[in-house]
């Protein structure tokens, strides 16, 4: 299945961010990325897949309801895991089961509304908001090692991978 093979894919670029940063170029806070760290931008996109994969057996996902574990921020041995975690938990994907999203919008988190969803729905969601988050993890390597040979597609929706591969052949 495709959403499979998109997340993997993530993962895949998500390990090779882990392994080309030193422990301290994973924690240093990088003023180009409001003073955050690539590490928690990390931890927040892998922490949205831990929430689906506990979201099927509960039925219920609700992305507010985050652990924000700092040792998978600061640790890149815990993020690895965190990564094969994922990895390792991606065949529940195989088959779409409906869930509901809860979610509150407010400061104050007191409204909260449920909606229907479904497995599929949110694995494309959760492909989506860790291109997101790479692209600005991106950023960040620019600033913190720009020697680093990142791969092209890193961060890129491949929706604007296709698309610019057409513009190039025109």
């Amino acid at each position: 299945m495709s959403l499979i093979r998109a997340t993997e894919d993530i993962l895949n670029q998500l390990t090779f961010t882990v392994n080309h940063l030193s422990s301290e170029e994973f924690t240093e806070p990088l003023n180009t990325l409001n003073n955050s760290t690539i590490g928690q931008h990390f931890r927040h996109t892998i922490e949205f897949f831990h929430i689906l994969i506990n979201a099927v057996e509960a039925g219920m996902v609700n992305y507010d309801n985050r652990n924000h574990d700092k040792t998978v921020e600061t640790n890149q041995k815990v993020a690895l895991k965190a990564i094969e975690y994922v990895r390792q938990n991606i065949s529940i994907f195989e088959e779409n089961v409906n869930l509901e999203l809860s979610a509150s919008y407010t400061e104050d988190g007191i409204e909260i509304f449920t909606i229907p969803t479904n497995l599929f729905r949110e694995l494309a969601y959760n492909i989506e908001h860790a291109v997101h988050h790479m692209a600005i993890i991106k950023i960040g390597l620019l600033q913190l090692k720009p020697s680093l040979k990142i791969p092209k597609t890193f961060g890129v929706a491949v929706s604007t991978i296709r698309h610019q591969s057409q513009t190039v052949n025109r």
